[in-house]
């Protein structure tokens, strides 16, 4: 029973945690199915079995028992954000058995099976691009179904015992994304069930799974090149040239040329700015705030451009589509622009004190409402507000 409550607690806890984000809006509705199979395991009730056996006047010498078995899971769910999803299904958690031996000489021999429907409420925790824990608590209705037998002096009453009843069930887990259109799940998951005979206990199921998402919102695709495209720095205006020299004539006398030299202007090189444009899905990949491998290559071929720049400041700023709400695409922005930052302090090696960081949010998009219809997530929506998902550097200085 102290099992049964702490799995309950970690499974309540973990989806608590999990309400308490906010929702991400970008590539996170869908529906899916899938597929599970793994070992279950029960617990025969050996006393009472042998009470119920003393009580009909039979001494128990031995037993054995069968308390593992083969369990299944088909399921299909709705997620509604990276944190949430709904989930119902159908299970099958095996078969279980035992073997009495009696004294006056006899044998009771029964098994159970366990199947039914469950209704779950499932959280995700991401961690990375790629894992995410798991924690989900839900209901179930299973249908027992006993069949009991007896030799010798043991007579069996009622063969062919079944009930329905409705209990809950909960699980922690590990899932992991190959691709947006398949994913795997390790998960270990508690049942409370009753049998027919009027005996109540929980059954736990250890499974391996696979889930298909379909009606994904596809990861917009990244800019066709990894090295980020610079804009042309303003140029400093060439200088003047000096005026033609004047002859200055004196009367009377011989003309002498005396040239009047002007003194040739200086030319004073005006700051530069050179702004740059990431895509978001470039370096962060969709919807994240972590740095790809694509992305840190960018940067890097970046920071090799500053080295033949005298510059004197650096403005990053972060930028986010319309989708979702606007306090998570301010908060979503803040933290790409920090990650740029810390990139090139940390690896580049630049001045931090010379960087500032501004979140955007959606507040300055590039595409335009008409170009862009539309408020619900679609995978065509998406890819069209791909340009506002960016994170943008300038630096000013000179070359």
């Amino acid at each position: 029973m102290n099992k049964d409550k702490a799995l309950r607690l970690l499974g309540l806890a973990g989806l608590s945690a999990l309400s308490g984000l906010p929702a991400l809006a970008q590539d996170s509705s869908y529906y899916y199915v899938g597929l599970s199979v793994g070992q279950s395991q029960a617990k025969i009730d050996q006393d009472r079995i042998t009470a119920s056996l003393l009580g009909a006047g039979l001494s128990t010498t031995a037993m054995t028992r069968d308390e593992r078995g083969n369990g299944f899971k088909l399921f299909g769910g709705y997620q509604f954000n990276r944190n949430l999803a709904i989930e119902g299904g159908f299970f099958d958690l095996g078969k279980f058995g035992f073997t009495s031996t009696t004294t006056p000489a006899g044998t009771l021999s029964g098994d159970i099976k366990l199947r039914g429907l469950n209704l779950d409420l499932v959280g995700t925790l991401p961690m990375g691009d790629r894992w995410a824990l798991l924690g989900r608590v839900g209901v179930q209705m299973a249908k027992a179904t006993d069949h009991f037998s007896g030799t010798g002096a043991v007579s069996v009453l009622n063969p062919n015992p079944s009930e329905r009843a409705t209990n809950l069930k909960a699980g922690v887990g590990l899932q992991y994304e190959f691709n947006p259109s398949v994913l795997m799940r390790l998960e270990a998951e508690r049942y409370k069930v009753s049998d027919a005979v009027g005996n109540r206990g929980s059954v736990n199921l250890v499974s391996v799974g696979l889930v298909f998402p379909f009606g994904r919102a596809p990861q917009a695709a990244p800019q066709a090149k990894a090295a980020p495209a610079y804009v042309e720095p303003m140029r400093a205006p060439a200088p003047a040239p000096a005026p033609a020299p004047v002859a200055a004539v004196a009367p009377a006398v011989a003309p002498v040329v005396a040239p009047v030299v002007a003194a040739a202007p200086v030319a004073v090189a005006p700051i530069a700015r050179r702004r740059v444009s990431f895509s978001a899905e470039q370096l962060f990949g969709f919807d994240r705030a972590e740095l790809r491998p694509e992305g840190k290559a960018a940067l890097d071929t970046f920071t090799r451009e500053l080295v033949s720049t005298r510059y004197e400041k650096i403005e990053v700023e972060g930028h986010t589509d319309r989708l979702g709400t606007a306090a998570y695409n301010q908060t979503l922005s803040q933290h790409r622009a920090d990650a740029v930052k810390a990139y090139l302090v940390t690896t580049g090696g630049i001045d931090g004190g010379k960087i500032t960081v501004t979140a955007k949010g959606e507040t300055m998009p590039v595409t335009k409402p008409a170009d862009c219809q539309g408020e619900h997530q679609t995978a065509k929506l998406i890819a069209c507000l791909q340009p506002d998902r960016r994170v943008e550097v300038e630096v000013t200085g000179t070359r």
